[in-house]
């Protein structure tokens, strides 16, 4: 029984993190960057840069999953900030989307574009 509860705790926040996402893709990014790396190497360095907590403190958080479309998806907790990372044409497209148009928001923008 103890060991169920985390599981679902799990999935519980996994499920309201991606129907954030879904809804958040459902509009523009906040921004859109294009890298000649490909789509697993940028996703990969987005990830760890987000875990960086010299820079994001007790909010620093990557979570790195592939999509069904193809691509991956790397995330906060909450779905704070996420970007969607696809191949295309001579390297990887990558949309970086942000609930909040914050300080946090823009740091994480800045780390994504480093890894381009």
């Amino acid at each position: 029984m103890r060991a169920l509860l985390p599981v679902t705790v799990a999935l519980l926040l996994a499920g309201c993190a991606s129907s954030t996402m879904e809804a958040a893709r459902n509009g523009a990014p906040s921004a859109r960057l294009d890298s000649h790396k490909t789509p697993d190497v940028v996703a990969q360095c987005i990830q760890f840069s987000w875990q960086e907590e010299k820079t994001f403190g007790v909010d620093a958080s990557g979570y790195l999953e592939a999509r069904k479309q193809g691509g991956f998806t790397v995330y906060t907790r909450e779905a704070e900030s996420f970007v969607d990372v696809y191949a295309q044409a001579g390297g990887t497209r990558v949309d970086y989307y942000a609930q909040h148009n914050d300080g946090v928001a823009l740091q994480r923008r800045a780390a994504a574009a480093t890894c381009l």
